[in-house]
């Protein structure tokens, strides 16, 4: 039979008290429509010989039809019969057969009817009551329909696509028009653009009608994290299990991923507040604006300036307190605390005597730090650690050139130098091209060509040329043997010139390294870009740009492979730097074993863990399983490179993106790593506790 309206109004008078809210009978009736599959099981059992009239399938419903009347009672024991609603719970549970017919279910049907078919639309509209531009004193700011609705497509929580109408507010004040996820206006130069809803529940995917709940870009992010899922991969995904299937193309999952995530960024950075950008722009301006704002080619989370934990903040430490914890030290200043057995690798196990520089060439030894201050302020102490990868998007191919691609799918160069297409790509031949587009008809220059893209189909003559610089960093370290083969760049000569030196523009070059920040406990704090090599301007540059607007938050101690060199180059080009009076370099544990033990600089200043006492902070004393104590690492030096390892999920995606895509998604990883390290240490309960703070708050009184 078919329900009807006076059917529903019986239901209600019978089985309901009035002074029950019409919205809790609602949520009452559906869980009761919900527990069909338990009445039919309950009737299949009944249909056997010597079956009791309740059944346990029966007998299931009504603490489930309770719970519907006080859904705060989770234990069907902590049930009390006394609560509102528990009679009519009673009632409905005796008469349920006679209340689901009256509902027009029939019990003999296997499947449950749709209860809304068709489904009601969604409708999409802004969360907004009053206009937020015009000042609280203006006459007029409830908003007004904008024109009339339109029909939309929405993908839903649940992965389901339905349609929906999109109805559009207006100011007729100001005449800002209020979409569900943006505010449209004109600036002060009649431009229209937009402010960004920062907690929209659906995000606009499309320009044509296409929408998508919040919660599927979390999906999105967490199949990022889990999978490494690019957008083409989660839109495929999608298509997989939303039904119907084959709704959502590439282009709407990438816009899907720069709506959620801009928003989510610009939250991260503190730039809410005044972002705009033209209004309803394509996916390319809309990520350039956000990039520009957060940061281009680096960045930095300003948040993590200020980040501490027990893993990458410390009490500052004296020698006094080495020897306190009993630590054994030697008058050796280059030897290093460390577990691990270095025994045999070069550099390991040499101390300053073994120097062929010892006297006039030694630097000034550290000060000694011998007893804490007799006022007792210690203060704390923090290590940052940083690490390059070779991860990069393509860059312009003329040497030392670092603009964008123009054309990123085949071209090899950029705006200004666009037209160097139309000239040999050997250097400097400067001849217009010739038949094949790329070099001029000179035989020579043909042949040689034809060569190197026969050796280079497969692999790009940068990533070869990447490829020999590990294995050559690998021999000087002493973790690759040397008798072991290693790819060998042989090309044929030009002329005179060694094939290998030849310059030419026949493809476009990346970007050398993604050089990457984090404190100890692999808290990511900023990142930059390396375009040629891994120098130390760059490196320095990149330091200076974190911590510029920051100067009272630099770490004590930096951890570089080749801190060194670093502050090799810091001290020759200005020995009043404010890094030299703020930080402390330490190459990190592993690469320091490989550093030549005739570097005095390295080996006196750049020891990440001394044994002599020297850089108390870097050092703590442990006690073994067997009673001994000894001298450790007080901090990882190592999370640079676990940052590293973590990045390799990425690399196919990275090295193929624009170079605002590329920054766009180097700021989303770090967010979203940073946001897996403080779940990490909340887990661990690492953070440091409050009489830590406590202590420190009265020193500085």
């Amino acid at each position: 039979m078919t329900a009807t309206v006076r059917d529903f109004i019986f239901i209600l008078e019978t089985f309901f008290p009035g002074e029950m809210t019409l919205l809790r009978a609602f949520y009452v009736l559906a869980t009761l429509v919900m527990l069909y599959p338990l009445l039919q099981l309950h009737q299949n059992q009944q249909k056997e010989p010597r079956q009791p009239n309740e059944t346990a399938w029966k007998k299931a419903i009504l603490p489930l039809l309770k719970r519907a009347f006080n859904p705060a009672l989770s234990l069907p024991e902590a049930f009390d019969d006394t609560e509102q609603g528990f009679q009519t719970a009673e009632d409905l549970y005796h008469d349920i057969e006679s209340v689901l017919e009256f509902l027009g279910i029939d019990t003999s049907i296997n499947t449950l009817p749709d209860m809304f078919t068709p489904k009601p639309r969604i409708v999409l509209c802004t969360q907004r009551r009053n206009c937020i531009r015009c000042p609280p004193t203006t006459r007029f700011r409830s908003l007004r329909r904008r024109l009339s609705t339109s029909s939309v497509q929405v993908l839903t929580a649940s992965l389901t696509w339905e349609d929906g109408e999109l109805v559009v507010a207006h100011c007729s004040t100001c005449q800002a028009d209020y979409y569900p996820d943006r505010i449209t206006f004109k600036d002060e130069n009649n431009r229209r653009v937009q402010w960004l809803e920062i907690d929209a529940p659906y995000l606009r995917v499309s320009k044509h009608g296409r929408w998508a709940a919040r919660r599927v870009a979390r999906l999105q992010e967490s199949s990022l994290m889990r999978f490494h899922a690019g957008w083409a991969g989660f839109a495929d995904l999608l298509n997989d299990v939303a039904e119907p299937v084959g709704q959502i193309t590439n282009r709407q999952s990438q816009r899907l991923f720069l709506e959620y995530f801009a928003r989510r960024l610009l939250v991260a950075h503190g730039k809410t507040r005044n972002f705009t950008c033209e209004a309803h722009p394509s996916a390319r301006v809309f990520a350039e604006r956000v990039r520009d704002v957060i940061g281009k080619n680096g960045g930095v989370m300003v948040s993590a300036l200020r980040h501490t934990c027990m893993d990458c903040t410390h009490r500052k430490r004296y020698r006094s307190d080495l020897i306190a914890e009993g630590a054994i030290l030697d008058d050796v200043g280059d030897r290093v605390a460390i577990e691990d057995n270095f025994e045999g690798i070069p550099g390991g196990e040499r101390s300053l005597e073994d120097s062929d520089e010892v006297g006039a060439n030694m630097p000034q030894l550290p000060p000694v730090q011998n007893e804490p201050p007799e006022d007792g302020q210690r203060g704390y102490v923090r290590m940052a650690v940083m690490d390059g990868k070779t991860i990069g998007h393509r860059v312009c191919a003329v040497d030392a050139c670092e603009n964008p691609l123009v054309n990123y799918k085949n071209g090899r160069f950029c705006e200004d130098h666009l037209y160097l297409r139309h000239i040999c790509g050997i250097i400097p031949c400067g001849h217009q091209v010739g038949s094949n587009g790329l070099t001029c008809n000179d035989p020579v220059h043909e042949t040689w060509y034809r060569q190197w893209k026969g050796r280079f189909t497969r692999m790009s003559y940068p990533g070869v040329r990447r490829v020999i610089r590990q294995q050559r960093s690998q021999q000087a370290s002493g973790n690759l043997s040397n008798n072991r083969p290693t790819l060998q760049v042989q090309l044929a000569p030009l002329g005179e010139i060694p094939g290998e030196k030849v310059v030419h523009t026949f493809q476009a070059q990346s970007v050398y390294c993604l050089q990457t920040v984090q404190w100890a406990c692999s808290m990511p704090i900023g990142w930059g870009k390396c375009y040629r090599s891994e120098s130390a301007p760059q490196v320095l540059a990149i330091l200076d740009r974190i911590w510029l607007d920051h100067p009272t938050l630099r770490p004590s101690f930096i951890a570089y492979d080749d801190a060194c060199d670093l502050l090799r180059h810091i001290v020759t080009q200005d020995a009043q730097n404010p890094w030299l009076k703020s930080t402390k370099f330490v190459v990190d544990a592993w690469h320091y074993i490989g550093h030549r033990a005739t570097d005095i600089l390295c080996r006196v200043w750049c020891n990440p863990a001394p044994t002599n006492g020297s850089q108390p902070d870097l050092v703590i004393v442990e006690e073994d399983e067997e009673g001994a104590r000894h001298q450790t690492r007080a901090f990882n030096t190592e999370t640079a490179e676990q940052l590293n390892s973590w990045l390799d999920g990425f690399e196919a995606q990275l090295s193929q993106m624009t170079d605002v895509t590329y920054d766009f998604f180097v700021h989303v990883l770090f967010l979203v790593y940073g946001e897996l390290v403080e779940h990490r240490i909340a887990r661990k309960d690492r953070h440091l506790a409050d009489d830590f703070w406590l202590e420190h708050e009265t020193e500085e009184q």
